[in-house]
């Protein structure tokens, strides 16, 4: 999909992905590596009460789906960044994430007619339809000629 076939209110949610303590803990101990994403042990007596995911696995995880989704992968021009980055709940071991987007603002570019800039709402959500994490996303996208 290009620029123009992603209007405001536009919404798509893609397929969930199930994560294992193993991923996680393997993730962690290259990116993340605090006790509560890495080890059994120390997590089950942290705040959390056993292993979880880090964040930024979350929201890399979450980036995959939507790449995979192919909902505007072709069309990727890039992005400029993540705005309000929240993390709400903990994704644990077994936990099966999926993600929701809402675009909710779109510009065509003044000087560049080719492309459009368009904001996107990511939610993060587990199996229990919890939201798990929350960002903002600005694409820039490419316009069908």
């Amino acid at each position: 999909m290009y620029f123009d076939d992603l209007p405001v209110g536009f919404v798509h949610e893609t397929p969930a992905v199930t994560l294992s303590e193993e991923e996680i803990i393997e993730f962690a101990k290259k990116y993340d590596p605090q006790p509560f994403h890495t080890d059994p042990q120390a997590a089950a007596e942290s705040i959390y009460g056993g292993i979880i995911a880090s964040g930024f696995q979350t929201l890399i995880v979450a980036f995959d789906l939507i790449l995979n989704s192919n909902v505007w992968r072709d069309a990727s021009m890039g992005s400029p960044g993540l705005d309000e980055v929240r993390w709400k709940l903990p994704v644990r071991p077994g936990d099966a994430i999926r993600v929701r987007m809402t675009v909710t603002k779109s510009e065509p570019s003044k000087s560049r007619p080719d492309r459009g800039r368009t904001t996107i709402f990511y939610e993060i959500l587990n199996q229990k339809d919890e939201v798990v994490s929350t960002y903002y996303a600005i694409q820039l996208l490419k316009r069908q000629a």
